[in-house]
């Protein structure tokens, strides 16, 4: 049975291995030989990714692909995905394929405030922490000066500062909410440190005022961070074009235009549909976030808040019909960054920031709407088109044929054979057996 271990932070990476293989992989020599065989032969390159996260033992390698011919606002993109998922980079290459001849893609940013809050305790008068707040709420602002100084003169910064009252939906709970500019940087760092400043202040302002004294009760910080739920952070994209341009995989345009927009009404009224129709939105966005070295967790976090944001989790896409127009358009939650965290030191984010044309956090903001709004597109035509699987199970092939082996001569008859045959995990195996007979 494996024991705790004492000072494991301090070993060096050869001693992690080694205490893991003996303590949890049964002394196995080839788990120890795959380990080492993710490491990266440039030792430098090697020690940046180690340094990344804590208690590193080894690289973890996921697909880096690309989708090409993203027109969006007019500009020719090709969008890095980082994802192990089949179909996800050809769904999207395809999306942006049948979008390309017809105006391509339209997007906006709509505002970028992102916000935290100190949440507080409080149990005397109410309008005892009111009064309190009017009264020092320059002095807050002012705490900040020098931690907002360079953002300030970019022109970012904190915007406002406002307290709010919950205590009716928890006794004795207020926040101060604050709101930020925090321009190309997603900002986590700076607004958590500008936070925790300012709650460091109200605690020492308050332990001075006088009402909190005459009746003992004093305000006191409970935690400060950000908010990954940023509504006032939201991008739009869009596709639109005459209906009768829609035809395709044997469907007319009226009829595809008409199925589609009630695929994604039915979105908006099931959760069950929403929730897997908004994940095919995610695979697009989370895609394009992980490639540019942004926190896909927070994105995914506020996005499916975002989505039930009126009590009812919906869909964050929306289409419609009119006068012979369809058009179809997602508005989404986006908190990103262009400099900071891994933006400036992973070597295939920057790559992947040329490859995007080195995009400003607006910018990027759009581009990864658009990938969304692609994703989703792709997704709803197969269904109401020839069905999900005919294409997914295609790309799923290759994996399946991985998984057991198949020579470069048994992938290509296996290829050619499920052109015209419907693929399973069953029916690839039984026939490679048949196959190797």
């Amino acid at each position: 049975m494996a024991q705790p271990v004492l000072g494991f932070s301090k070993k060096t990476k050869e001693e992690k291995i080694a205490w893991l293989v003996t303590n949890y992989l049964h002394n196995d020599t080839a788990a120890l030989t795959t380990l080492k065989t993710y490491w990266n032969d440039d030792t430098a390159l090697q020690n940046l990714h180690d340094d990344f996260i804590e208690n590193t033992i080894t690289n973890y390698y996921l697909p880096f692909g690309i989708a090409p011919n993203f027109l969006i606002n007019e500009k020719l993109f090709a969008l890095p995905m980082v994802i192990e998922e089949s179909s996800v980079v050809a769904a999207a290459g395809n999306a942006a394929k049948f979008w390309l001849d017809k105006g391509g893609f339209t997007a906006e940013v709509i505002s970028t405030t992102k916000n935290g809050q100190i949440h507080l305790n409080f149990y005397g008068e109410n309008d005892h922490i009111h009064d309190f707040f009017d009264h020092v709420k320059p002095e807050l602002i002012a705490s900040i000066d020098a931690l907002q100084k360079n953002m300030k003169k970019r022109g970012g910064g904190l915007i406002d500062l406002k307290l709010v009252d919950a205590t009716q939906q928890l006794k004795g709970y207020y926040q101060i909410h604050a709101t930020f500019e925090t321009l190309d940087a997603m900002g986590a760092n700076f607004i958590n440190s500008c936070l925790e400043t300012i709650a460091k202040r109200v605690e020492e302002l308050g332990a001075q005022h006088q009402h909190f004294i005459a009746t003992n009760s004093y305000p006191e910080v409970v935690m400060s961070i950000l908010s990954n739920y940023v509504p006032e952070c939201t991008v739009r994209a869009q596709v639109s074009c005459p209906v009768e341009k829609l035809a395709n995989n044997g469907m007319d345009g009226a009829t595809f235009a008409r199925k589609f927009e009630r695929a994604v009404a039915i979105a908006n009224t099931e959760p069950r549909r929403a929730v897997t129709h908004n994940k095919g939105i995610m695979n697009g966005i989370d895609a394009l976030i992980l490639a540019t070295g942004n926190d896909f967790r927070a994105i995914e976090a506020g996005v499916h808040a975002y989505a039930a944001r009126d009590g009812h989790y919906k869909s964050l896409t929306n289409a419609s019909v009119e006068n012979d127009i369809f058009t179809f358009w997602i508005e989404v939650p986006l908190a990103l960054g262009t400099v900071g965290g891994l933006t400036n030191l992973h070597p295939m984010v920057k790559l992947a920031f040329d490859m995007l044309q080195r995009p400003n956090a607006k910018e990027l903001m759009q581009i990864v709407a658009v990938a969304g709004l692609a994703q989703n597109f792709a997704a709803l035509r197969s269904l109401v088109t020839v069905g999900i699987q005919k294409g997914h199970m295609k790309m799923h092939l290759m994996n399946i044929l991985n998984q057991f082996d198949a020579s470069k001569s048994e992938k290509e008859k296996a290829t050619a054979h499920f052109q015209e045959h419907a693929v399973s995990h069953a029916s690839v195996v039984s026939y490679l057996e048949e196959l190797r007979k």
